[in-house]
Order: C-alpha cells, then structure tokens, then sequence
C-alpha cells in the first residue's frame, strides 16, 4: 500500500511582516524563501494584500525570478490581483478572502454565493496555464461547487481544527478534524487535489498530515514564530519531521487495518 508523498509549502508572509515594522529592508523575505527550499520545502507561499500588510509587489517579483521551486501566489478575487498574476505567471494562485481589518484569513472563500463572482477569474488565470486553488471550509458541498468552478485544487482551512486544538477542547479537535477527513476524502473523490493550511502548528499537523487525501500543507506562521527559537532551516525540518512521521504512521495504521481478517 502506498501513500502519495506529503508537500510542503512555506509561506514566508511573516517573514515581510517584521521587515514592515521597521519600513526598512531587512529581513529580507526572498532570503527566507532560498532558506526554507534549501531546509526542504516543496514550495514557497505569498500572499499580496490589497492593502500591502506584508507582502509587496516587488516580493513576488523577485521570488518569481529567484525561485526555483513552485511560487503560490496568494490573492484576493480581484481584477487588480489577476492583473499582478496574469504578468508574473506563477506556478499557483490560491483565492482567499480578504477584509481590510483582519489580522489574519478568517474562513474559507465562499465559492457557492461568489460563484458568479469568481469563475471568470478562475478561467483567466487557468487559460494562462496558472494552476487555481481556493481556500475554503472543508465541507462536501464546497468540494462539489469547487469541482463545478473548475478549479483542480482546493485549501482546506484548517483554522478552526487548529483553535480547538490550542483550547485543548477534545471533543471539538475530532469534530473539526472530522470535517476535514470528510471533505478531504469528497473532495479528492470528485477529482481534486487536496492541499489543507492555517494555524497548523508542530502540535497539531499530525492528524492533518496523516490523511492520505491530503497532498499538500501550506504553513508560515508557525515556522516564522519557531525560527526565533531554532532558525528558520530547524523550523522547516522539524515540521517537514512531523509530517513524515504521521505519515508514515498512517499508512502502517492502514496496512494493519488490511491484514485482519
């Protein structure tokens, strides 16, 4: 039995955040990007703000130029965003939502109301040959509205699973990482790839990791707050650690589970 291998993406996000503190150029977020692909991520996540929190033009700009990885762009469903995208090309553009006062995504994109909204968009990014994700509630119905958008890949937000989790509220963490096993599974089953991000954290992308649907986790938070502690290049091995292991136990799980009689 197998299991697909586990992507990471590494949103460097952050990373902008304190360089924006000081209005200076240091740290410099390309070099936080050259960092995590050398310690072993898949993939490098950043996410252009309308409002420029962090992340700046010039950011993708040159992570376009300089990365020799696969850059997801994380945008907003906007005319101005597509513009940015259709002239830089990455390999990825994520749809997320996005409120001015937020601090941080709040929930998934909602494709079923926004449909209207968001499957021009959806075309035009794919015609020019960028692979569309949206980041959404793991809920089977999203799957479905996602696979009638024509979009290949989805996000699972794991934002609320992850909450739980920090609340130590067990009966809540099997509730929302119920959800997510759900849509993960109906999701992948209708044809989608399966990605899943926000708050995971090393203590709790064990069980995110170990569903075998799941093809990628985008994380930055979490990596950007521990390389105060450990550097950046432990951060991303200790996570890239923690997925593999729960990977691997998920499939000696599921062997066992298919031995008995």
């Amino acid at each position: 039995m197998t299991v697909p291998p586990l992507r990471l993406g590494v949103n460097i996000d952050h990373v902008a955040t304190v360089r924006n503190a000081r209005g200076g150029a240091y740290p410099d977020p390309v070099r936080a990007a050259l960092l995590a692909v050398e310690a072993g991520a898949d993939g490098i996540t950043a996410h252009l703000r309308e409002d420029r929190r962090h992340i700046r033009d010039t950011d993708i700009a040159a992570l376009k130029e300089r990365l020799a990885v696969p850059l997801n762009f994380e945008m907003a469903a906007t005319d101005e965003m597509v513009a940015i995208a259709l002239a830089t090309r990455p390999h990825a553009a994520c749809l997320v939502p996005e409120k001015r006062a937020e601090r941080t995504t709040e929930g998934g994109l909602d494709i079923v109301a926004g449909r209207d909204h968001l499957a021009p968009r959806i075309r035009s990014l794919a015609e020019a040959g960028i692979r569309v994700s949206l980041f959404v509630e793991p809920e089977p119905a999203v799957m479905e509205a996602a696979t009638a958008l024509g979009a290949p890949v989805v996000e699972l937000h794991t934002g609320s699973y992850c909450e739980a989790a920090i609340e130590g509220d067990p009966e809540r963490v099997a509730h929302e990482l119920a959800r997510i096993a759900r849509a993960a599974a109906h999701g992948a089953g209708l044809g989608l790839e399966i990605h899943a991000g926000h708050g995971l954290t090393l203590d709790s992308v064990g069980p995110v990791a170990a569903l075998p649907q799941i093809r990628e986790l985008n994380i930055g938070h979490a990596l950007i707050a521990d390389a105060i502690f450990v550097g950046l290049t432990q951060a991303v091995r200790d996570m890239r650690a923690a997925m593999e292991r729960a990977r691997v136990r998920d499939m000696r799980a599921a062997m066992d589970r298919a031995r008995r009689p």
